[in-house]
């Protein structure tokens, strides 16, 4: 069983819906995204997501594309991520999942990206312009490796589409709450619920809602919905950003607190 699976089974057993905050790797430096990843752990995270900055983040809404290019501007590299990383998984409890964009995976080469990726402690990978077709080469040598690739599901597939994505996902499955790419909404569609009975009815792995939730009522709703996890992004970078280091540090501590509550 791999870390991701386990924490979702454990949160299963106590009827708890896992919280996933998200942030973006170096901004505004990467000894503050340290400082984040622990701050987050010790307020109610279940799994951290972590998004490597990249130059065409064809996913990413205005707040996250703007942490990226701020983090690119400050010369955050995909090494140095990763050896930060590999100092500090050792003393989390929430599993880490990288967020990246599969040019880098080639570029390295799958084997290679893997390898260093597990070295540092990584328990999953979200490749949002991996498409279904695509992601066998990388599905495989991942599982070998312990690392989950999670798939995601978009409101626009097929129920063809979303059994086959449902199959072949690893650690959970990530319903994209929206069409579109990630932000701050003010409310999430009610055709999320209709989506997640539908995945359902097709599997019985873990899911998660992401890609708007921005409020801890939003988070409230999904579990209420049934979604075993929400994902936070954009809200938690945005409250990151803001004001000192320090300041964006315990505003995020303190929304983490608020948002678990709520779930």
């Amino acid at each position: 069983m791999t870390a991701i699976s386990d924490r979702f089974k454990t949160l299963g057993h106590d009827g708890k819906c896992a919280l996933v905050p998200f942030i973006t790797a170096g901004d505004p430096d990467l000894e503050t995204t340290a400082a984040a990843l622990k701050i987050l752990d010790s307020n109610g995270a279940d799994l951290i997501e972590l998004g490597v900055p990249y130059s065409d983040p064809l996913a990413d809404g205005p707040v996250i594309q703007a942490a990226a290019t701020r983090a690119l501007q400050r010369g955050t590299k995909l090494e140095a991520v990763l050896e930060m990383l590999k100092a500090l998984t050792p003393s989390l409890q929430a599993p880490i999942i990288l967020f990246t964009y599969y040019n880098p995976i080639l570029h390295r080469g799958i084997n290679n990206f893997l390898e260093q990726i597990a070295a540092a402690g990584v328990s999953g990978l979200v490749v949002p312009d991996l498409p279904l077709e695509e992601a066998a080469d990388l599905l495989k040598p991942a599982s070998e490796m312990g690392i989950d690739i999670i798939l995601l599901i978009a409101p626009t597939s097929s129920a063809e589409r979303i059994e086959a994505i449902a199959r072949a996902s690893q650690g959970f499955i990530y319903l994209v709450s929206v069409t579109g790419v990630t932000g701050m909404r003010t409310q999430i569609e009610t055709r999320v619920s209709d989506l997640l009975q539908q995945i359902r009815q097709v599997t019985d792995k873990p899911i998660g809602v992401g890609f708007g939730i921005s409020q801890p009522a939003q988070a409230t709703q999904v579990k209420e919905w049934g979604a075993d996890a929400a994902i936070v992004g954009s809200a938690f970078v945005k409250r990151l950003a803001e004001g000192t280091p320090e300041q964006g540090l315990l505003a995020i501590a303190e929304f983490c607190q608020s948002l678990k509550a709520s779930i």
